[in-house]
């Protein structure tokens, strides 16, 4: 990002129009975000909540669609303006992108005092911080490699819940020549790599999809693996309905609930569009690994940019240190479908899905079988990441063979980097 210079002068151009805003009890917020479906909604709205209940001011700012896309366009505008907002949903290397403008501030003496280094996973803590000072605040754990199922819709098609691709193609068949959808999907560029990543780690194991799709390795980029995963892509399109361009991807979640669709293979957060509908994990509708023996990692977080005028930097560390409360992380979790970023959250509470995801968590990480999500910008930059989708899209939604999208792919990253 070359914008350091317009940053700088708009930050120091709005000074004194933030410096008289009036002050509260726990300061002001404007939040930034993209948390707009029924889940993700009632999620955010626990975190206003709170902090309201300690007398501060909060100001919504949501920005629908995309997986974030559009809410990054308009957070580069609001910043070179000069008028960035308090808290941003952040994450991945986008934390560190934007640190290195100068646009971020650290709440490092919130994080200190609380003792944030003891109670997260170390690779999220790490992701968090600007050269070694706390910048953001996570506020959750989900896992990306699930498959959500009806499972009334498998029993009438009189297949079971797959554990291999091999026996998800075969079961998807099925399903199809029984008349309905097997693969509930959202034609959208992110919905696709979403897709694309989980196939990648089912196919080719944890170190495929590190060398590939984390450390950007060629050999791995254009191996007989990657290959596959474009076949298997192929396979993929022919499940899904033909008006699944452009759908949202909590509509496609509905899909399944209804029993139009039997499977989504989609992050936790969709665990939370079930619940707010009401249904019941285990009897509604099954949440199961997709195939492959790892677990691909995403987390949201909050990031604090650089804001003048007293009642809003009280307002950020505010903020950050409810965020990382054991009662919000439970709550705000709870309503989201994911499971806290803190390490010591008790989950009680939480519902057969969530303690499953813990298991396999802590699984993956003794294993070394942990891996960030490249779909949902946890794992390169966003320009690099950008590359990636533009190429697994044109694949999905054309004719081109698979040797020619690992072929553009290459191409794309060499591009990109």
């Amino acid at each position: 990002m070359a914008i350091r210079h317009s940053v700088s002068c708009a930050l120091l151009a709005s000074a004194v129009a933030v410096a008289a805003a009036p002050a509260q009890a726990a300061g002001t917020v404007e939040v930034l975000h993209w948390w707009t479906s029924g889940g993700e909604a009632k999620a955010v709205g626990e975190l206003k909540k709170a902090f309201e209940a300690q007398g501060g001011k909060w100001i919504d700012s949501p920005i629908a669609g995309g997986g974030g896309d559009p809410a990054m366009t308009a957070l580069r505008a609001r910043v070179v303006a000069g008028n960035p907002p308090t808290a941003v949903q952040l994450k991945g290397p986008g934390i560190q992108e934007w640190a290195r403008e100068g646009t971020v501030a650290d709440i490092e003496e919130v994080a200190a005092r609380e003792g944030w280094d003891d109670k997260l996973p170390p690779v999220l803590a790490d992701i968090m911080k600007y050269e070694g000072k706390y910048v953001a605040a996570p506020v959750n754990i989900h896992r990306v490699d699930w498959m959500w199922v009806n499972p009334a819709v498998l029993e009438k098609a009189g297949v079971s819940v797959p554990t291999t691709w091999d026996e998800f193609n075969a079961a998807a068949e099925t399903i199809k020549a029984a008349g309905i959808t097997p693969l509930a999907h959202g034609g959208q560029p992110w919905q696709d790599a979403t897709i694309f990543e989980v196939v990648a780690l089912g196919l080719g194991g944890a170190d495929f999809y590190r060398k590939a799709l984390v450390e950007l390795d060629a050999d791995a980029l254009q191996s007989d693996t990657m290959v596959k995963v474009f076949d298997q892509m192929r396979v993929m399109r022919g499940f899904v309905d033909p008006n699944f361009s452009g759908r949202d991807w909590n509509l496609a979640t509905g899909m399944v609930m209804r029993g139009e669709a039997a499977f989504q293979i989609m992050g936790d957060w969709a665990k939370g569009e079930f619940l707010a509908a009401g249904k019941a994990p285990g009897t509604d509708f099954v949440c199961a690994a997709a195939p492959g023996d790892a677990f691909i990692l995403n987390s949201d977080s909050f990031v604090m940019f650089k804001v003048r005028g007293e009642d809003r930097v009280e307002g950020q560390k505010v903020l950050a240190s409810l965020i990382m409360s054991p009662e919000f992380q439970g709550t705000f979790n709870l309503a989201k479908g994911s499971i806290p970023a803190r390490i010591d959250v008790p989950l009680d509470a939480f519902d057969d899905c969530a303690k499953k995801s813990h298991d396999d968590l802590t699984k993956a990480i003794e294993a070394g079988t942990l891996v960030p999500s490249m779909a949902h910008e946890m794992a390169i930059p966003r320009s690099v990441r950008g590359e990636f989708l533009d190429v697994i899209t044109e694949h999905f939604n054309s004719d081109m063979s698979s040797a020619e999208a690992v072929k553009r792919l290459v191409e794309a990253v060499e591009r990109a980097g």
